[in-house]
């Protein structure tokens, strides 16, 4: 297979829009989770990555500017024991509720689509990330519209067992710029992950369009114990 780089993906696409990254670490030994945001509008833009708990939540930067918070104002990591959910939506608790329940994460979301933000119709992408006894597998979701048709929701989920050091994948919202904003298509992207957990969040953050970046989200999780070493950054200051 071949291994994409993280940094030729999004240097090269001004507007991924949100995106996640789960895979495992050079040296084998870490889950590597990484998300990250962007934003056109002035809404979308006013935003920061907060610590909440063992996870996070957006805030409002300037709340002199907050338009509408609905579809921008969530949490979009929470942990569940052994469990790490990612998300680009309040769908984040949907996976929390529903794991608590004994249901499985594609359980989970069968209650979700979309967001009703048309006509983009943006898709709500989902990862899960079980670190568990020095074993580590991770889950991918991606729910969409039907080729830009709010009529059905199109559900693909992709789990990955044992991956192997310095591999991972990446999914987005979005395949590029638009109006409007075209669908992410076809499976998570395989791509190489590299360096430690400061060298691989400056990596991401320097190949995110300066314009369009807002925050960035990456946690490296040890696999023989469950410990493990968060890096927040955020453009508005």
């Amino acid at each position: 297979m071949n291994m994409l780089s993280l940094s030729k993906e999004l240097s090269e696409n001004a507007y991924p829009g949100r995106g996640i990254v789960i895979g495992r670490s050079e040296d084998g030994s870490k889950a590597v989770i990484a998300y990250f945001i962007m934003g056109r509008s002035t809404n979308s833009r006013n935003r920061v990555f907060v610590t909440e708990g063992e996870g996070i939540r957006t805030e409002c930067h300037d709340p002199a500017k907050m338009e509408d918070p609905s579809l921008v104002i969530y949490a979009p990591v929470r942990v569940s024991g052994h469990m790490t959910i990612v998300t680009n939506g309040d769908q984040t608790d949907t996976v929390y509720d529903g794991l608590q329940k004994g249901l499985t994460f594609e359980e989970s979301l069968r209650s979700r689509e979309f967001e009703p933000d048309g006509p983009n119709y943006t898709p709500r992408i989902s990862g899960l990330v079980c670190v568990k006894d020095g074993n580590y597998d991770y889950s991918m979701s991606i729910l969409k519209s039907n080729n830009g048709s709010p009529d059905a929701c199109n559900r693909f989920t992709f789990s990955y067992e044992n991956p192997a050091a310095g591999e991972g994948h990446f999914i987005h919202t979005y395949m590029h710029d638009g109006n409007p904003l075209p669908s992410f298509e076809g499976e998570p992207k395989p791509v190489k992950i590299s360096g430690t957990i400061d060298e691989f969040a400056d990596q991401l953050w320097n190949s995110l369009n300066e314009e369009n970046k807002v925050s960035l989200f990456v946690r490296f999780i040890n696999i023989a114990d469950g410990g493990y070493e968060t890096k927040i950054l955020n453009k508005n200051k």
